[in-house]
């Protein structure tokens, strides 16, 4: 049992010269679905719009305002640029239809307002329901917070597809007129 004494005797040593990290304590938000004391709080009841209210505050506070946000100038190329990473960020994501709608034409800038024109009324809202985290990326990357994004839908950009031997001819017509000297010469059908 002497043995033992000394054993213990340093390890309370070195117990009371270790000094235990100081880690301020993080207050968490509340929810707007709990009290304070973890308690659920229905969704319908006074409580409840007074936690979405307190949160909404506590939110508010690390919000910067308009004026202390980033505008700086920035021009059409720098947008492309930036406007293609993403497209690329989104197909190796697998958001492949977003990227799609992304590179179905170049946008135009007009000030801060990036102009899309799209096919049709459809692809205009799915391409606006997943523009949120784009219009992010791109106040982030160009360091300018007024960017915004507007779509027009213009059914003149909607690509024409070439299903009979017909239309596909008249499609390379109209991409290099010579095929229709070709046709002729070599009496060829369509």
């Amino acid at each position: 049992m002497v043995i033992n004494e000394p054993i213990v005797a340093e390890i309370t040593q070195v117990q009371n010269e270790v000094v235990a990290p100081i880690i301020p304590e993080i207050s968490k938000p509340s929810l707007p679905n709990f009290n304070p004391t973890g308690t659920k709080v229905s969704a319908l009841s006074l409580a409840s719009v007074k936690a979405k209210k307190d949160l909404e505050a506590q939110q508010n506070q690390y919000q910067k305002h308009k004026e202390e946000l980033p505008s700086e100038v920035f021009n059409e190329t720098d947008m492309l640029l930036q406007w293609n990473k993403f497209a690329q960020k989104m197909t190796d994501a697998g958001k492949r239809l977003l990227a799609t709608y992304m590179q179905m034409n170049d946008p135009t800038l007009n000030g801060t307002t990036i102009t899309l024109e799209l096919p049709n009324q459809s692809t205009k809202e799915e391409f606006l329901t997943g523009c949120h985290e784009l219009i992010g990326y791109l106040r982030g990357k160009l360091h300018n917070h007024d960017i915004t994004i507007e779509v027009i839908v213009n059914e003149a950009t909607e690509n024409k597809y070439a299903f009979t031997p017909q239309e596909k001819f008249e499609r390379l017509k109209q991409i290099n007129p010579t095929i229709e000297l070709l046709r002729k010469t070599f009496d060829l059908d369509v």
